[in-house]
């Protein structure tokens, strides 16, 4: 349900589970974990995306009501993402919901499809988000928006993600999402790890990582 394809120093790690809107297991967790530690030094970059219409739901429900929600693994999974020293796009083929924000939020770039919507239902679910996401989403859109969404449980649209900067680019055309993603990176597949590496850090990583 989590597929990885190498093509050289550019991975695609795919959510593949779009009978289910993408929800994520704790085993997929554990994969996706697997699947940025081994790219951490093969990697210049990584894309990161989902088959279907759903990018991801977030929790499986059944494991969600089993101590899913509020399992380590999904810090775990956003600050292997976080980690990784190349450049990591999350390309959003529709909506991201709950814990899947995290790897989103841990990603250097987000472009999405004008059908995609964002939220965190964490309020009204009773839950704490993971503790690496709310800082990271303030560092995207600001303190008060970020509240918006994980206090005042405000859905957003993809034209207000990208108006609050939370995703950095809307590609109109859905069928041309890979291609926009791909675009992105082409510039890094062509150069030194260590370069990339040195203009991440001095851009500085996505927070908290490294305290950044």
């Amino acid at each position: 349900m989590i597929k990885v394809n190498r093509e050289g120093p550019l991975w695609r790690i795919v959510i593949a589970r779009p009978q289910k809107a993408n929800s994520l297991t704790g085993d997929m967790l554990e994969h996706l974990i697997s699947a940025c530690h081994e790219a951490h030094d093969k990697a210049k970059a990584v894309i990161i995306t989902g088959r279907g219409k759903v990018f991801s739901a977030g929790a499986d429900l059944e494991e969600a009501r089993a101590g899913l929600a509020t399992s380590p693994l999904w810090e775990e999974l956003s600050a292997a993402v976080a980690g990784l020293p190349c450049l990591t796009v999350a390309a959003l083929n529709g909506t991201l919901a709950g814990g899947a924000f995290g790897m989103a939020l841990a990603c250097d770039l987000r472009v999405c499809v004008p059908s995609a919507q964002f939220f965190y239902p964490v309020m009204k679910l009773g839950f704490l988000p993971q503790p690496s996401d709310p800082p990271r989403m303030a560092a995207l859109i600001g303190i008060a928006r970020t509240k918006m969404i994980l206090m005042a449980g405000q859905k957003i649209s993809a034209e207000t993600a990208f108006s609050w900067g939370l995703v950095d680019k809307i590609v109109p055309e859905p069928d041309r999402l890979d291609d926009t993603a791909l675009a992105l990176c082409t510039p890094a597949l062509g150069a030194d790890a260590r370069q990339i590496a040195a203009i991440k850090a001095l851009a500085g990583r996505s927070l908290p990582e490294g305290g950044k």
